[in-house]
């Protein structure tokens, strides 16, 4: 059976991940409910936030999302879970992305925000010389230049206040 993460077994981070640009668009739309990862090798608790990569031809940073419920396990179980949820946004062509990993994991999307611009890899490395997307994903810490430089700035034209962790209202 699918396993929950708690909170008090892992603290929320901030990951960058890689993410299809199809996949990507479905998230900050609203029609994608769950995210599936092959088992990335490091938990993801609830409240963590993922900042969108979206790969392929588009190649930029486009938003984010706050992790609400974590499964994880055997991808036959992780797919359950997440079908039995009302309109997850997750269908067959999902599935074939984490059929034969040894473990599986589902992301629930809460709270996104679509950055108000996209900022694209040639930009990235104007700012950050050498920058390199992460294949599947990366832990950003406070610190790192792509997120005090970067990301940091695109909540902040997104409306986003960080100290309080809200969207303020326009």
């Amino acid at each position: 059976m699918a396993r929950r993460r708690s909170v008090q077994q892992v603290e929320p981070q901030t990951f960058l991940m890689s993410i299809r640009p199809q996949f990507a668009f479905q998230i900050l739309r609203g029609e994608k409910k769950f995210e599936l990862r092959r088992w990335i090798g490091v938990p993801v608790a609830p409240g963590s936030v993922v900042v969108i990569y979206a790969s392929g031809s588009v190649k930029a940073l486009v938003g984010e999302f706050l992790v609400g419920r974590v499964y994880h396990g055997a991808p036959e179980e992780v797919w359950k879970q997440v079908m039995m949820h009302p309109s997850p946004g997750v269908d067959r062509d999902d599935w074939p992305y984490i059929r034969g990993a040894k473990k599986a994991m589902a992301l629930e999307v809460e709270k996104v925000i679509v950055y108000p611009r996209q900022v694209t890899l040639q930009e990235l490395r104007r700012i950050i010389p050498g920058w390199q997307p992460p294949i599947s994903y990366k832990v950003l810490r406070e610190g790192d230049p792509l997120y005090e430089l970067i990301v940091k700035r695109l909540r902040r034209l997104a409306g986003y206040d960080e100290e309080l962790g809200v969207m303020e209202k326009l």
